[in-house]
């Protein structure tokens, strides 16, 4: 074009424009010939886990196979889900001659049910870099998000190993012998003493000492409220969502220590009971179960709570109530409720801090409104902190935390009563 236009100052140069435009227009037909050539000269597929992990980072493989017989830069749109909207995503690279190539990424979803993928769009440059030729490869599918059984599955594997500690898990040494007999074995340095059997060692006139082991088959519930309290966020995830993650990772270990493990969530009405048993089968069951839950906008029913329990759980159980509590007035009024299971049951209230709280009474105060705030703040958080000893007075176990923390404070305490056998 601009040889164009200096040919009308400069005449001869209209002739070298005119075979600059030939030799453009015979590149660009090449280059059309070895784009668009082959059918199927690019292939491509997605590979993933049929379900995903909520509130983790789960892997994406878009795998590629070129067959010309020459590099091509690829430009590549996946079509995510719409939960992520991120409507910008896309990857450059090169791929060589007949060779295959892999794209990785990864994905964390905040919220639990099915995200639906789209297809994969591809732009291919040849050799001469004039042409795009455009690949669609259909990939649609919906993926399922589930609680987070890959924190579940690292729990597991240190549970089963007895490495807890690896995780943040304290150690917590076990107080007397009141726990279930074994057997009887043979003396060996480091034993403890007072276990000593003096009938067995006199039969046998050799020292003998009972063995023993954790008490099993005890029965631990989760009880998940999904009342509008729990809707609050904390980095992306609702407060249902980290007790959902905290009650999945809880009912795995107590199933790898024997326990039985079951669920119960509740709203203004009782919305799942699961049945505690450790048969092979009830990780699925409590995994598919917590998938269903949803967020309510409702006051939680803790009267029709304590009835279910009631009528439901005839043997007395550790119950792990996961909820939240923003006032002192809310906690009184559902006081009767937690007290009259208490009565039957060991209960164990697990609600959260506001970090947002923690932020403000941390921060440092200039101007009068600033003040004002950060004193609302500290009112606040110190309420939080008496809502702990008021239940402590009424001989209700509580602990006080932060999502983040949720699942580690609560196998602590879970295996700190255990060796404490107060269930």
């Amino acid at each position: 074009m601009v040889l164009y236009i200096f040919s009308y100052f400069i005449p001869v140069l209209f002739d070298v424009a005119s075979i600059i435009l030939l030799l453009l227009g015979i590149s660009v037909l090449v280059d059309c010939f070895l784009i668009f050539g082959k059918r199927y000269a690019l292939r491509g597929q997605r590979i993933t886990s049929e379900r995903w992990s909520n509130g983790d980072e789960n892997k994406v493989v878009l795998h590629f196979q070129n067959n010309y017989s020459f590099p091509i830069s690829v430009y590549i749109i996946d079509e995510l889900p719409p939960q992520f909207q991120d409507r910008n995503w896309y990857r450059k690279e090169k791929i060589e001659r007949n060779s295959e190539q892999q794209v990785s990424y990864s994905l964390k979803p905040l919220t639990r049910g099915e995200y639906s993928y789209g297809n994969i769009n591809v732009f291919v440059k040849g050799p001469l870099q004039l042409v795009k030729r455009r690949f669609i490869f259909p990939a649609a599918e919906t993926i399922k998000v589930y609680p987070s059984y890959i924190q579940m599955r690292r729990y597991h594997l240190l549970a089963v190993s007895n490495r807890l500690q690896e995780a943040g898990v304290k150690r917590v040494r076990r107080l007397g012998h009141s726990m279930e007999f074994e057997q009887i074995k043979e003396y060996v340095r480091g034993d403890d003493y007072r276990t000593i059997n003096w009938k067995a060692t006199a039969r046998k006139k050799d020292l003998m000492v009972n063995n023993y082991t954790d008490e099993r088959s005890q029965q631990i519930y989760c009880l998940v409220n999904k009342g509008r309290t729990m809707k609050m966020p904390f980095e992306g995830m609702s407060l249902l969502d980290y007790a959902i993650n905290a009650s999945l990772v809880l009912s795995n270990v107590a199933l790898v220590r024997q326990d039985k493990a079951g669920i119960i969530t509740f709203a203004e009405n009782l919305d799942a009971f699961l049945q505690a048993d450790k048969k092979p089968t009830q990780m699925n069951l409590v995994l598919e179960t917590l998938y269903r839950q949803q967020t309510r906008f409702l006051e939680a029913d803790f009267e029709k709570l304590y009835s279910v329990i009631r009528n439901r759980i005839t043997h007395r159980s550790l119950l792990v109530l996961f909820t939240n509590f923003e006032s002192m007035d809310s906690l009184q009024r559902e006081m009767s409720s937690l007290k009259l299971i208490a009565k039957y049951h060991l209960l164990f209230v697990v609600f959260f801090e506001n970090t947002e709280l923690k932020q403000l009474t941390e921060s440092k105060a200039v101007t009068i409104e600033d003040i004002y705030i950060k004193t609302i703040a500290e009112k606040f958080a110190f309420e939080k902190r008496l809502m702990v000893k008021e239940l402590h007075k009424n001989g209700i176990l509580s602990i006080l935390t932060s999502p983040q923390n949720l699942t580690i404070d609560t196998i602590n305490k879970y295996l700190e009563l255990k060796n404490k056998l107060s269930i």
